[in-house]
């Protein structure tokens, strides 16, 4: 083994991630339990071992340089394996274990799984803290291959071919309306659905969506009047006026309960909402991860043999 090699010291890659991470020198000390004297030590050692800045000062904050970004992925991608080759074999003792798991989905399925999960983790599993972020611009894949999350559960469209992926159910659209609307007397009917004001849910600000294109099919056009970044926002709109929406009928419904609308079965044919749940090759033998991933499964099945339109 060559005099470089022997003088790497990997604790440096440990402490990279955290102040990566924080972009904060006094946050990472506190996150690593250290001083902040010792993190500034540490930081100057990463620079010297990186020949790079690493984290430069603008403003009243630090930003990372763009080497310090091109491997921030690849350093937690080692650390994320390195933990699993230490832990496979071990079984995880869910009232001991001490971890944060991040979850990007939608606003529905946060608010359903939060529901149905946390209760249960205070229980068995007091010592874990779920993270749920909102669904951004970004493709699909980059945010778990970037390890800015554990798990993706939504419908993953554009995966990375690396990213593994477990279906977990299958919902269906229905409108929406408050109590009293015009449309809940009688069935809804395909020209009724057309003739109504529509806000549509979008977190990139689309107007249009399979809707329209189940009405087209019949000779119809609808109205949409607004367009607004979760499906919360869109029916605190319906609730307040005569505007009608969409939601998934099985994720969405604990919110349209809370709300008192009124779910509509829609009278057309519409894809259905295939719901899965995606993560990075890496966290494939963790045992916390797959623990985490057995929870989150069972959290959500129940929802799979909700009836239709309930």
């Amino acid at each position: 083994m060559g005099a470089a090699a022997r003088d790497v010291d990997l604790n440096l890659l440990v402490a990279l991630d955290v102040l990566l991470d924080e972009c904060s020198v006094s946050a990472a000390a506190d996150r690593l339990g250290l001083s902040a004297p010792a993190m500034s030590r540490t930081l100057a050692r990463i620079r010297t071992a990186f020949a790079d800045p690493i984290l430069v000062r603008s403003g009243r904050s630090m930003v990372p340089t763009p080497r310090a970004e091109a491997v921030h992925a690849e350093v937690k991608a080692l650390l994320d394996r390195s933990r699993a080759l230490f832990a496979e074999g071990r079984p995880v003792d869910p009232a001991r274990l001490d971890r944060t798991f991040t979850v990007i989905a939608n606003d529905l399925l946060a608010g359903t799984l939060a529901t149905r999960l946390l209760p249960r983790l205070r229980q068995t599993a007091p010592g874990v803290t779920v993270v749920l972020l909102s669904e951004g611009p970004h493709p699909d894949d980059l945010v778990l291959r970037e390890g800015t999350a554990d798990l993706e559960v939504r419908v993953i469209t554009a995966p990375a071919p690396e990213t593994r992926i477990e279906p977990l159910l299958v919902d269906e659209m229905v409108a929406v309306v408050r109590p009293g609307h015009p449309l809940t007397p009688g069935p809804l009917t395909p020209a009724a659905l057309a003739g109504a004001l529509h806000v549509t849910p979008s977190r990139r600000g689309r107007l249009r969506g399979p809707l329209d294109d189940a009405l087209e099919a019949v000779g119809l056009r609808r109205r949409v009047v607004a367009a607004m970044p979760t499906f919360a926002s869109a029916l605190q709109l319906v609730a307040a006026s005569d505007l009608v929406s969409q939601v998934p009928a099985r994720t969405g419904a604990p919110l349209v309960a809370a709300l008192g609308l009124v779910p509509l079965p829609i009278p057309l044919p519409l894809p259905p909402i295939d719901i899965s749940m995606g993560w990075h090759p890496r966290n494939d033998n963790d045992p916390a991860q797959r623990w985490f991933r057995r929870q989150v499964r069972s959290a959500l099945s129940g929802l799979a043999w909700a009836p239709p339109g309930r």
